[in-house]
């Protein structure tokens, strides 16, 4: 294995292991429930998410890189990661997502599994708007481990 391909392996793996652990662990409660919201404390909510989501990412990067002996180029690293939160802040702010969605005629997927105005008769995680969120982030994942290749 060359070291670009053993740098992408490894850094997909530990982008994507961050990446599940900060959006359903680390991320709080607030911001869960507040990073959607057009107003201040929505942009708040999201960018500490985006902070503490960015510094698990590079804790997992460092980690793999040390415990396996790859060296993993600081540049690359941070282009990675600053890709990686960039578009995380872009996809967890909803609307920007649900409006390409739209665009890109998904909108019918996107609000699947979303409760009626008014009711709540569907509080799960397996709406279409969260497996076009999920998919989005592992794109930019895909793209964050090349970066670092």
């Amino acid at each position: 294995m060359t070291d670009h391909a053993a740098a992408f392996s490894a850094g997909f793996i530990a982008l994507y292991v961050a990446h599940e652990v900060a959006d359903h662990w680390i991320q709080t409660e607030r911001q869960a429930m507040n990073k959607h919201l057009r107003n201040w404390t929505g942009r708040r909510a999201c960018a500490g998410h985006v902070a503490t989501y960015t510094a698990v990412a590079a804790a997992a990067l460092w980690l793999v890189a040390a415990h396996t002996g790859l060296a993993l180029a600081p540049t690359r690293s941070a282009a990675a990661l600053a890709i990686s939160a960039a578009a995380h802040y872009w996809i967890d702010r909803r609307f920007t997502l649900g409006r390409f969605a739209g665009a890109v005629g998904k909108a019918g997927f996107y609000s699947l599994g979303t409760p009626r105005p008014g009711h709540d008769d569907n509080p799960c995680l397996g709406t279409g708007s969260y497996a076009l969120d999920q998919s989005a982030h592992v794109l930019t994942l895909l793209v964050a481990a090349l970066i670092l290749a």
